[in-house]
């Protein structure tokens, strides 16, 4: 009887082990940082945001002027004068709004470019990912830099350095 338990429960860990999923993780943002198309790519949206911030903060002042002088001017002006002139804010107003709109939007200019320029780059990783989880046979890879909670990650699992060089990229000095 006691055989059989033993050869039972040898056989059953044995079936368990051959099942056994593996599960590796990666930081994505580390590996987005040592990849220098990204540096690049990353550093050509900042400075358009910049710029378009720099315009939209430029129109907003001249609206403040215009306002300010209307209502220093308000007490001289008719009453078409004034309607004249609000409606002359308001417009500038509404069009700097589409301005910012048309750049910061959810379809704007900026989203755009970093369409065009970051998900070309993210597609790569992914795509190098996917093909050492199916060489590996991992079960699940999972992204220390998402949303996903990691308590505790073992290094000797964190494929971030395999995936770089994967790539044809060099390892970074830290993590």
């Amino acid at each position: 009887m006691k055989k059989l338990l033993i050869t039972s429960a040898v056989v059953f860990i044995s079936v368990i082990g051959a099942y056994a999923q593996k599960y590796a993780y990666v930081d994505t943002d580390y590996i987005l940082s040592n990849i220098p198309e990204y540096k690049s790519a990353q550093s050509q949206i900042d400075n358009l945001s910049v710029q378009w911030q720099k315009e939209i903060e430029t129109k907003y002042g001249e609206i403040d002027k215009l306002y300010k002088a209307f209502q220093a001017e308000q007490i001289l002006l008719t009453e078409d004068m004034k309607k004249k002139r609000e409606t002359e804010i308001i417009t500038k107003e509404k069009e700097v709004k589409e301005l910012q709109k048309s750049k910061f939007g959810v379809d704007g200019e900026l989203f755009k470019k970093r369409q065009e320029l970051v998900k070309p780059i993210q597609d790569k990783v992914y795509n190098a990912i996917k093909a050492l989880a199916e060489k590996s046979t991992y079960a699940v890879v999972f992204d220390k830099a998402s949303g996903t909670t990691m308590l505790y990650t073992n290094p000797k699992y964190d494929k971030s350095d395999l995936i770089l060089t994967n790539m044809g990229y060099k390892k970074g000095a830290t993590k």
